[in-house]
């Protein structure tokens, strides 16, 4: 099974993909650790890629599309949840191209939708618990909402992401993801116009509900 997830910054894309590759034994390629991968390799691409990054430039599609290949052609046999890529509309048709291209077949497609705004007061509302980071933490989320400045599971005192708290860094973020014509957002369109004819499954949860609701939903459909 091989699946690519789409959701903005404060959806629970993560939080998601995460039950979906524990549940199919999936390969999680997240589009950081293909860079670490190729750079920390030592590969000719990951060189290439290196001096971009080095000078603080975006790496170009005609490197970064044969490393996530790579990557997902030498992934585990039952498949990969590809996270994080591709951002722009670009990217999608050169990926599908490319996948096309090499006989790797895309089963499903999942968008998690999300207002803007609301996405981003559940990235400036979350906490951290001293004692577990992963105890679900977040002010603007009534289901999770802590105890005052205490953890709601163990009581113990909570602490901000310095990043959480960069408004814009956030929006730059949220920017380019939102962009319905060549940012992220006209990326999943492309997929979920392509659906039909292509023959995979295009799967839209509402990022609103909580996560078990959104769980709930998404493991009806991947079947």
């Amino acid at each position: 099974m091989n699946i690519l997830i789409f959701g903005p910054n404060g959806s629970g894309k993560g939080t998601q993909g995460a039950l979906a590759k524990k549940k199919y034994d999936l390969d999680h390629i997240e589009s950081g650790a293909i860079f670490r991968k190729h750079i920390g390799g030592g590969t000719e691409l990951g060189m290439k890629a290196k001096e971009y990054i080095d000078k603080g430039e975006l790496v170009p599609d005609d490197i970064t599309i044969p490393m996530v290949l790579d990557v997902l052609q030498s992934s585990g046999e039952n498949g990969w949840l590809l996270d994080g890529f591709p951002r722009s509309i670009v990217q999608a048709e050169k990926l599908w191209e490319a996948l096309e291209k090499d006989g790797v077949k895309l089963d499903f497609v999942i968008e998690i939708l999300l207002p803007r705004e609301v996405a981003k007061n559940r990235i400036m509302g979350r906490r951290l618990c001293e004692n577990d980071p992963n105890h679900p933490n977040n002010k603007f989320i009534d289901a999770i909402k802590p105890d005052g400045d205490k953890c709601r599971v163990c009581g113990g005192a909570l602490s901000e992401r310095a990043d959480d708290q960069d408004e814009d860094a956030i929006n730059k973020r949220h920017d380019i993801y939102y962009d319905d014509k060549t940012g992220t957002i006209a990326a999943a369109y492309f997929y979920k116009d392509l659906a039909p004819k292509a023959g995979f499954k295009y799967i839209e949860l509402n990022g609103e509900g909580t996560i078990d609701d959104i769980k709930e939903t998404l493991m009806g459909q991947l079947v």
